[in-house]
């Protein structure tokens, strides 16, 4: 499956589709951490299609940059769409050095996967940490993420992926730009990439997916042993482009927003976060001992109470 994209280097602007919360936005040492702290947790963050350059992509980063302080995560997993337009050093600097600073900082790494947006070049920008590969993967104590090309998953691809998930980790946690499962209503499910790579993914006890693309927040219900989530709203938002969805356990498209992780043992904790600092969604998956081939499903627990569509009737 193949998809042709076409990269013209000129910079633009995407224009804001809702005003600026900036100044309604909450003191990140008001936002109720839902997140436990357990000593020797692997703590993240995830953002996608964040790099406009947009004010709301400033607004997310700086929440960021504060709940660092409280919640002082090791890296950030890019679900791709990481930069938009030109990819000249002056759109470096403006849709990633200087809204994330107060976190590069910090030491706080950034493993970015490719969107449909991004020119292929970006694996070579040594601070997305792509090594100048396509696809890769790294560890963190009992758990390993895999940085997948999802633009286009050719063969070699999905036999790399095949042997890398045959590790023995606790936590396989995959992350790239074009959803599985989504409700949204611009871009939706990819059902051909589904197709292809989910038998792959069941097969070798992956726990978690992370997918950017449309521009809302999604975490869908448990597919065949498997906790998706779409993070697409770090940078720009889809104003109530959520249709209702049978398989979509929250839904929020009202503004930008950003998530926390922490993984403790057999529990990953998940925390959505708004650029206003409120939390959109929260709770606990359960992990069961990885058996390949075997039908796996995570345990939900301590989820927040909230409308379906973030509030949208």
């Amino acid at each position: 499956m193949g998809r042709f994209l076409l990269f013209i280097s000129i910079a633009f602007s995407i224009p804001s589709e809702r005003p600026s919360f900036a100044q309604h936005a909450q003191d990140a040492s008001a936002v109720p951490l839902k997140l436990p702290l357990k000593p020797k947790s692997v703590r993240f963050a995830a953002i996608g299609d964040n790099g406009t350059g947009t004010r709301e992509q400033y607004d997310v980063a700086a929440q960021m940059a504060r709940l660092h302080q409280r919640f002082p995560f090791e890296f950030v997993l890019m679900l791709g769409d990481n930069i938009y337009g030109g990819q000249t050093a002056a759109d470096f600097k403006l849709k990633f050095e200087d809204p994330y600073k107060p976190l590069l900082d910090e030491s706080v790494k950034f493993y970015a996967s490719l969107g449909n947006h991004d020119n292929p070049n970006e694996r070579f920008y040594k601070p997305f940490n792509m090594g100048g590969k396509r696809y890769y993967s790294f560890k963190g104590a009992n758990a390993a993420f895999f940085a997948l090309d999802s633009n286009y998953m050719d063969p070699e691809q999905v036999s790399w992926l095949q042997q890398q998930l045959s590790s023995s980790s606790d936590w396989k946690i995959c992350f790239f730009h074009h959803p599985l499962y989504s409700a949204g209503q611009f871009h939706g499910s990819d059902v051909d990439l589904r197709n292809r790579i989910e038998p792959i993914l069941e097969k070798n006890g992956v726990n978690v997916v992370l997918s950017g693309h449309d521009h809302v927040y999604e975490r869908i219900a448990p597919q065949h042993g498997i906790s998706y989530f779409v993070i697409g709203n770090s940078g720009q938002l889809r104003f109530h482009n959520l249709r209702p969805s049978s398989q979509m356990m929250k839904g929020y498209d009202e503004d930008c927003g950003f998530a926390l992780f922490e993984i403790a043992g057999d529990e990953l904790y998940f925390q959505i976060i708004s650029r206003k600092g409120e939390t959109i969604d929260s709770g606990e998956i359960s992990r069961k001992a990885n058996q390949p081939g075997a039908f796996l499903w995570p345990k939900m627990r301590r989820q927040i109470s909230t409308p379906l569509l973030g509030g949208a009737s």
